[in-house]
């Protein structure tokens, strides 16, 4: 399955949850999930109204997940079988891994208006880890990973910095609104993920 390339807000009302894929939009009065949250398409109402089955909210949830951090089915998967394959709770090692990417990074420091934002600038070859020109959005940061920006898009996300409401960014990550330097303090603890994600119920999709 491709990327999704049409109106994202259906994608929210698809899966009948505010997944914050417009940045300050998502925020704001014009929020079209606020006046449609149910299903699009023609029959959409009635589409919402049906019961799903076990297997239909496990996928729900599954799909949820993909789109909010707005990954290929096969690459979801690879994370799934990476966290299957970690000490610990599946669940919340693959949270662990989708928060650690570097397009979700710079969006959960504040950096960018949305994940679809914060990957045009890791794309465009705008961030820097460690010294040295990241271009990969799924690159997986690390503990006392520094992450700036070249100088010139330093100066345009500093305007988005002052754009964006007042947002602090979660205990796993500082960032230092004046340099525009963000810091991988600690690696990401479930507490710490507001994602609404039901990471069971991704668990159960794939074991079964």
């Amino acid at each position: 399955m491709g990327r999704h390339t049409g109106p994202v807000c259906k994608l929210c009302r698809r899966e009948g949850a505010k997944l914050f894929l417009k940045g300050e939009k998502c925020y704001g009065a014009k929020c079209p999930f606020g006046k449609r949250s149910y299903a699009p398409g023609q029959h959409g109402q009635v589409k919402t109204q049906k019961r799903l089955s076990e297997f239909g909210i496990r996928l729900r949830e599954k799909q949820k997940a993909r789109r909010i951090y707005s990954i290929g089915e096969r690459q979801f998967r690879r994370y799934f079988e990476l966290a299957d394959a970690s000490k610990g709770d599946t669940g919340e090692k693959l949270l662990e891994l989708l928060e650690r990417r570097l397009d979700n990074v710079l969006w959960r420091m504040g950096a960018a208006q949305s994940r679809s934002q914060a990957r045009q600038f890791v794309r465009n070859g705008h961030v820097i880890v460690n010294g040295k020109k990241v271009n990969i959005p799924s690159f997986s940061v690390k503990v006392n990973d520094v992450i700036t920006f070249k100088e010139k898009a330093a100066n345009f996300v500093k305007k988005v910095v002052e754009d964006i409401r007042e947002k602090s960014a979660p205990e796993w990550i500082s960032f230092d609104k004046n340099k525009i330097e963000g810091k991988v303090v600690s690696m990401p603890r479930r507490a710490e993920i507001d994602a609404l994600i039901e990471e069971h119920l991704i668990v159960e999709f794939y074991s079964r």
